[in-house]
């Protein structure tokens, strides 16, 4: 609550509002006012906000529709278990990438071939690998979030200065403590920072996945809309997916805040 009082006392949440705003007043008068070539086919602002808060909606969905929320928790719900999934793979392939040299180059050339692949080209080995429609979706939401993990994590672990696990070493720390005590704490910066855009790109991939086999989604929901000419409801599916995405990032980026007080700490003191 301390941490709010002060937010809502800082000028962030206004010039939040004010980017809000400007984004909204852009969409109105280029599609409704204006009606400029290229946007004068896209559904308006008012458009979209009366579909959205209406009861009974044309199209058949909106926030008051058990629908809506079903297709939310579906992709929630794929999302966590690829991010988790990811989290645990990830996190430690990446350590070990950074830590030791012999590992890294081993796997490093296997992992840097398979990350440029994109996530639409592993469509149909998902579909031949995986029975169903839930475990495709998750696959290539879990393989994006994997590779930015790992990457990141593997980042942090050379950022460290080598001088502190020579300290550690002189006095009398084995390498199993060395790598709990200093390798893991120095690393978790830039871990978080990974963690960060490894959410985010788990939810890009999930739209790509749920477009190609999945039932439900947000994905879903946007790529039947567009085949059935309801383009309200798209940019409903899209402004969900956003929102969406913007508290999980926020929820993994305040995760990372409690556990590192230190680097907090750190910053503040070096900020003086």
């Amino acid at each position: 609550m301390f941490r709010l009082s002060q937010w809502l006392k800082s000028p962030k949440p206004y010039m939040m509002l004010a980017g809000y705003a400007m984004l909204l007043g852009f969409w109105y008068f280029t599609v409704e006012v204006w009606k400029l070539p290229r946007f004068r086919d896209m559904p308006g602002l008012t458009t979209v906000f009366t579909e959205m808060f209406n009861r009974h909606p044309v199209y058949g969905l909106s926030i008051y529709t058990p629908e809506y929320y079903d297709h939310i928790w579906a992709s929630v719900r794929r999302v966590a278990t690829a991010f988790f999934l990811a989290t645990g793979l990830g996190v430690p392939l990446g350590l070990f990438l950074g830590w030791s040299k012999t590992f890294r180059e081993y796997v490093f050339p296997i992992f840097e071939t398979l990350r440029p692949i994109p996530i639409l080209a592993w469509v149909p080995l998902a579909i031949l690998m995986f029975s169903g429609t839930e475990t495709p979706v998750i696959f290539l939401t879990f393989l994006a979030s994997f590779f930015a993990t790992a990457l990141n994590t593997m980042l942090g672990v050379e950022s460290i200065d080598e001088s502190y696990s020579r300290a550690a070493y002189c006095l009398g720390a084995s390498k199993w403590q060395v790598f709990r005590e200093v390798i893991v704490p120095g690393s978790m910066p830039y871990i978080f920072t990974g963690l960060q855009i490894s959410v985010g790109v788990a939810w890009f991939s999930l739209v790509a996945g749920e477009m190609v086999s999945g039932e439900f989604g947000l994905g879903y929901v946007i790529n039947t809309s567009y085949t059935m000419v309801q383009y309200p409801t798209i940019v409903i599916g899209m402004v969900t997916l956003g929102a969406v995405g913007y508290v999980t990032s926020a929820m993994v980026r305040v995760v990372g805040d409690m556990m590192m007080q230190w680097r907090v700490r750190e910053l503040a003191l070096g900020g003086r």
